[in-house]
């Protein structure tokens, strides 16, 4: 019997060049025929295997572009506290007084994705109103934008932080009165997490199938670890590959190396890895170092201020010119992809002239496809430059469904309508590459259409309504981009013959619902490569029984 697949009965979306087919044809793990029904049919062995989409639609699988994997599964067994379900300091605490109750007595209570600004309170929770549930287990949260986070008494002691304790370049203690409020920014946050022990190898290997599993069940086939190095350094390295050589790597991934001092793109160089997309499954591409903090949290760099009644201020800049440019010039000139957060115009700026004078002389940044990752809140002038070097925006829609009311209390209407013109990138030529960065926002792809479909909050506040995208554009976005910002777009993030049978079957046609439907739409079935890696309803199952 033939192992070819035959996709028919709905739509086959074939990217947005190729637009829509009725049939596909997978054989040996890619495109054998797109087209007419007849034409593929014609293509198809005797025995082929026949998929009725009964209406639905096929399309190239979703590419995470940028998301933390290994941190995305870590956090699927912690404390969850996104704003989806804990609005309140309250229910922060139950929750966090509830993991105390089952763990041994000392024992870390690791938290995720609270949202200040949308909790009852309008601030971060303090060390103190922590200690009443945890008075004795070390207890760290960390804010959905992970810049931020809040450690308990316990946890600062065994970090060993006192009042004392100086701010590290780009990053801040909170204090108030003199007294520690348990608020760590940005690089302060290290100060913790070094002393929070690490994740086994089994652990961690556990996690990366975890999240690949909940990858699949979305709809996606491509993901991203944006930040390999800054859990458990180089052991995560050894994880991947445990990952990969038991098949408990689900998605083929595009990892980015920790770059900042702090990080392992030094020692993982050290000790011999060097920059490789040729391995689809695991690929070893790109180096990563902050610039800045978040929008939400007041910490990204820009040239005007945020609102007084926001707080004020400029930002933070992670690192002075002179140190983000040594860094850029030599991951520049080791061979890798420069993959650098970057979100207020300020540190923008900064990384583009980085960029720029790093590819001064023998070392041109032609072809090189360096990426600054966020680039929420960029100029038209700064949008040129980064056309004309070949430099891709790979923005977060999500972040206008999830932070945007908050980007308007803190930035005003203007800059928040302005931010991750997606529409304006495509009409000038560039390939955002949309993802999530999951943990920071929640992984459901249909959310992040849904934004770039109508540019609206999860409070209903449509920001920049000019900059919204077309059905089959936000999907472009979503995939080829993704794969384009991977130096894979010739392999994946299109279906056309030749090209990887990466490929999602959606319970609706996307292209031919209303937007608020695209919220409730899921993912029926993932192929990665032809091979099924998540089959909601079973029907590859039943072919085969069949």
């Amino acid at each position: 019997m033939s192992t070819d697949l035959l996709l028919h009965g709905g739509r086959v979306f074939r990217g947005l060049a190729g637009g829509f087919a009725e049939a596909l044809l997978v054989r040996d793990g890619r495109v054998a025929a797109v087209g007419t029904a007849e034409e593929v049919e014609a293509a198809a062995p005797p025995g082929t295997r026949r998929l009725d989409l009964e209406g639905r639609v096929a399309i190239p699988a979703f590419n995470e572009a940028h998301m933390h994997l290994l941190p995305y599964g870590l956090g699927l067994s912690q404390v969850n506290l996104r704003a989806e379900q804990v609005r309140t300091l309250d229910e922060v605490l139950r929750r966090i007084g509830e993991a105390v109750k089952g763990a041994p007595k000392g024992a870390w209570i690791l938290g995720r994705g609270y949202d200040h600004g949308a909790l009852d309170i309008g601030r971060h929770p303090t060390a103190t109103e922590l200690d009443r549930v945890s008075p004795d287990n070390p207890v760290y949260i960390v804010r959905t934008c992970g810049h931020m986070g809040v450690a308990n008494t316990a946890a600062m002691k065994a970090a060993g932080v006192g009042h004392n304790t100086p701010d590290p370049e780009g990053g801040a203690i909170e204090r108030k009165g003199g007294a520690l409020t348990g608020l760590f920014l940005e690089r302060a946050k290290r100060l913790v997490i070094d002393a929070i022990p690490l994740p086994s190898e089994d652990h961690m290997v556990a996690a990366i199938e975890a999240a690949g599993h909940d990858l699949a069940s979305r709809g996606f086939a491509t993901a991203s670890d944006m930040n390999v190095g800054m859990t458990a350094g180089l052991h995560e390295i050894a994880a991947y590959r445990r990952a990969l050589a038991e098949d408990r790597l689900i998605q083929r991934m595009w990892q980015v190396l920790a770059g900042n001092p702090e990080g392992i793109a030094e020692s993982a160089w050290n000790e011999g890895l060097r920059p490789d997309h040729t391995d689809d499954r695991l690929a070893w591409g790109a180096v990563k170092v902050f610039g800045d903090g978040s929008a939400g949290g007041l910490t990204a760099a820009f040239f005007d201020p945020y609102l007084e009644s926001a707080g004020g201020g400029t930002g933070m800049f992670m690192f002075p010119d002179e140190t983000m440019h040594r860094l850029l010039a030599l991951y520049h000139r080791q061979g890798w992809q420069l993959d650098i957060h970057a979100i207020g115009d300020a540190a923008i700026e900064q990384v583009l002239v980085g960029m720029e004078r790093a590819g001064e002389g023998d070392a041109p940044l032609a072809g090189r496809r360096h990426r600054i990752e966020h680039c929420g809140f960029l100029n038209a002038g700064q949008r040129a430059r980064m056309k004309a070097h070949g430099i891709i925006p790979v923005p977060q829609p999500v972040f206008l469904y999830e932070f945007g009311d908050l980007y308007v209390r803190n930035l005003g209407p203007e800059r928040s309508e302005n931010a991750y013109p997606m529409r304006t990138w495509l009409e000038e030529g560039h390939h955002p590459a949309a993802s999530s960065d999951s943990p920071v926002c929640t992984v459901d792809p249909f959310i992040n259409l849904f934004t770039m479909l109508t540019r609206k909050t999860n409070r209903g506040t449509v920001l920049g309504a000019a900059e919204a995208l077309t059905a089959e554009q936000a999907v472009h976005c979503y995939t080829w981009c993704g794969a384009h910002s991977q130096f894979a777009e010739t392999r994946r993030g299109t279906l056309e013959p030749g090209m990887l049978a990466d490929i999602a079957v959606l319970s609706r046609d996307i292209f031919a619902i209303d937007p608020e439907e695209v919220l409730t739409t899921e993912a029926d079935l993932t192929l990665r490569g032809g091979v099924p890696i998540f089959d909601r309803h079973g029907a590859l199952r039943s072919l085969a029984m069949a």
